[in-house]
């Protein structure tokens, strides 16, 4: 696994970000990181994704930032040079990964078929995201296409909660799992970062519970 992906793991949710506003990233990044999950995928679905990463490295240099649904490279090298320390795409495109692959920058491309697998391990990666998790299949489908490929790890997406993010934790296959339960989008808009704080302490409870 590599150093970054080791890092995910200790951290084991990930917590994955939508802000229409900026302003709202230091005080959710303080949230993050005092409720025990110093982490953000900050998805590139808003105009907000790049200065949102920047605030957050800036003012969290020890947080773990990362670019979500990163769809060209032309993202990419926006998301580093705003200070992601590695990037998180829906699905897998050879260029984007090849690209990142040439700079050095982590990347974990989405799949969900063996075939998606073969295609990620032909371009050198053993670690992947399985988007959506919950609609494609969940853990049931996570170890039936992780048997034939045993030096593949995964990062579920999509679908998982706090209802059920403990039996994923518990394969040992799973680096860590996304989601965004813990910073929601009310609550983020209302500035009522201290609930959101209390959500996400519940999650690293969880982690802290399942991998000890």
């Amino acid at each position: 696994m590599t150093p970054m992906m080791e890092q995910l793991k200790k951290i084991g949710i990930i917590p994955v970000v939508v802000l229409d506003d900026a302003k709202d990233a230091e005080p959710l990044g303080k949230a993050l990181v005092e409720g025990g999950l110093p982490c953000a995928e900050v998805t590139f679905r808003t105009a907000a994704a790049e200065e949102t990463i920047r605030i957050m490295a800036e003012k969290f240099p020890d947080m773990l930032v990362g670019a979500g649904t990163v769809l060209t490279t032309e993202q990419v090298d926006r998301a580093v040079k705003a200070g992601a320390k590695f990037i998180v795409s829906p699905g897998l495109n050879p260029k984007v990964v090849s690209y990142c692959l040439e700079k050095n920058i982590p990347v974990c491309p989405g799949i969900q078929t063996p075939s998606e697998i073969e295609q990620a391990l032909e371009l050198g990666l053993t670690e992947v995201k399985f988007f959506p998790a919950e609609p494609a299949g969940g853990l049931k489908m996570i170890k039936a296409i992780a048997a034939p490929y045993v030096n593949v790890n995964f990062m579920p997406t999509g679908g998982i909660s706090a209802s059920n993010v403990r039996e994923y934790l518990a394969y040992d296959r799973i680096i860590a799992c996304g989601g965004s339960w813990m910073v929601k989008k009310d609550l983020i808009t209302a500035g009522k970062f201290d609930e959101v704080k209390a959500m996400v302490r519940e999650a690293a409870d969880i982690v802290k519970e399942i991998r000890g």
